[in-house]
């Protein structure tokens, strides 16, 4: 009996809480830096992407070996049984 009050008060409180929610109220942002938009609104602040685009094609080429060699690998026990 004392489990299923238990449970039905937390139950109750879950509904409860999650039924009552208050508007957060935020102020409004910051202004923006001196200078912002000068040269126009570029996307992700102009940063190059040619470090981290040479870093995922030798871990694209890292993966393709290493699945090519599994398979290979597999293609040399199937053909030996």
């Amino acid at each position: 009996m004392k489990s299923t009050l238990t449970s039905l008060l937390i139950i109750l409180a879950i509904i409860v809480l999650s039924l009552y929610q208050q508007p957060a109220y935020s102020s409004s942002p910051p202004p923006p830096p001196p200078g912002h938009g000068s040269s126009g609104n570029v996307p992700g602040g102009g940063a190059s992407i040619e470090g981290g685009l040479l870093i995922f094609l030798a871990l694209a080429a890292g993966y393709g070996a290493k699945r090519a060699y599994e398979n290979w690998k597999l293609k040399g026990s199937e053909e030996k049984v």
